[in-house]
């Protein structure tokens, strides 16, 4: 459960740790790592930009709907809420896949597909952020890092020196100061903070120049279907959570201006079969107040950690939605750093963190070329093979687009050789 507790709170507990941890953004990646340092034992100071825990978990403007690969199972077993994941989801099975004039070209057995591997699933973010912190889960909002300094990028660790700035969105900001031996960087793809460290700039970054809404629509009798519609300039897809559909109308950003009511108007216009999902979908896109709007690009960090520092989850390396892997990776990713982390010493951390980054890095940025090369597929052919790309997608099966995934889950993270031996 979220609490809002006090920085300097947070921090005399973690004064008797081994390792004092401070990690900055309580999304997904940076709740699941503070929680499963929590579940070691130790008291991560966990900070959010965020005023309070309804801001960071409404589903309406700051979340989204997910569909969960298998890579994040063990999360939920190592945190012991695998009942709770399965209860606040829906199992993914079909995947039916439209034609620009809305007629459905093929529906395949995906959660069938990746049974093998474990299981598929959909769950709003927000539902997803109270799954991760079932167990207590304090955290002090309305904070933001502001400095910090000792995060050399050498083999030596040492003390970081960091300020953090208390109540950042009213006039009374308070600073604080504190010394903590790493800080885990993980505030989502506009990081503010990774440019403080060696190596946060980035290494190379996509912008598909596209964008879309973000709306909810009730549920049906499809639970278990997602539903994709590749247009000839715009994108509708539609994915089960529990008790209601997500929903992400897309279009290249030039049509922002136009809203997300006329927009959906002028997608029904082109469309010469109108499933009663789709219809609904553009209902609920048409009729949605102030409808929060996803720019579609996505990041990669030429360099994750320092001696005392690391980027975790979308400050890392922030994907494009059109594998629907990112909040996988990074549960995974934080799963991994833990166990670098479990008997790491503080002489230990910087060889530990860099064992992190090496096992975990081409695992992230091979599932991040898959979401650009889908991406290329999907916001930038040219218009006169739109009709060609449906066509294509009627030969090529699911198992080959998503081969390079399959792959990672064929192959999973192995937490055991990261860990740190015990001194």
């Amino acid at each position: 459960m979220i609490t809002w507790v006090p920085f300097e709170q947070q921090f005399d507990s973690a004064g008797s740790d081994d390792l004092r941890i401070l990690v900055v953004g309580a999304g997904i990646a940076g709740i699941s790592v503070a929680q499963l340092l929590r579940r070691q034992g130790r008291h991560p100071v966990l900070i959010e930009r965020s005023r309070d825990p309804e801001t960071m978990t409404d589903d309406d403007h700051a979340g989204y709907m997910l569909a969960l690969m298998p890579m994040v199972d063990s999360v939920f077993d190592d945190l012991g809420v695998r009942e709770d994941y399965r209860e606040a989801s829906v199992p993914i099975d079909r995947y039916a896949l439209h034609s620009h004039t809305g007629k459905t070209l093929r529906s395949d057995r995906l959660g069938a597909l990746l049974a093998e591997y474990g299981e598929y699933r959909g769950i709003s973010r927000g539902e997803l952020i109270t799954v991760l912190s079932s167990a207590p889960c304090p955290v002090t909002f309305d904070t933001s890092l502001v400095a910090l300094s000792g995060a050399g990028d050498g083999a030596e660790s040492g003390p970081t020196r960091v300020q953090v700035a208390t109540g950042v969105h009213s006039r009374a900001r308070v600073p604080h100061e504190a010394e903590f031996d790493l800080v885990i960087i993980a505030d989502g793809l506009g990081s503010h903070t990774r440019q403080l460290v060696p190596g946060g700039g980035s290494e190379s970054s996509v912008d598909t120049a596209w964008g879309g809404w973000v709306a909810w629509a009730p549920a049906d009798a499809d639970t278990d279907q997602v539903d994709e519609l590749w247009g000839d300039g715009f994108f509708l897809g539609a994915y089960p959570v529990k008790d209601r559909i997500g929903i992400f109308l897309g279009g290249p950003d030039s049509r922002e201006p136009l809203g997300a009511r006329r927009f959906a108007e002028e997608v029904r216009s082109k469309l010469a079969t109108l499933t009663p999902r789709i219809d609904a979908a553009l209902t609920a896109v048409s009729e949605a107040d102030d409808p929060y709007f996803w720019a579609l690009r996505d990041f990669r960090s030429s360099q994750w950690a320092t001696g005392s520092t690391v980027l975790l989850g979308d400050a890392a390396a922030g994907f494009l939605p059109t594998a629907g892997i990112g909040a996988g990776m990074s549960m995974e990713s934080a799963r991994m750093l833990a166990a670098s982390l479990e008997t790491a010493s503080r002489r230990q951390l910087p060889g530990a963190l860099r064992g992190f980054e090496t096992a975990q890095r081409p695992r992230v940025e091979q599932a991040q070329t898959t979401s650009r090369q889908l991406a290329e597929v999907m916001f930038h052919l040219p218009r006169f093979l739109v009709g060609l790309r449906g066509m294509l997608f009627c030969l090529v099966s699911v198992k080959t687009a998503l081969g390079p995934i399959i792959d990672l889950l064929k192959h999973p993270a192995r937490p055991d050789e990261v860990r740190s031996p015990e001194v």
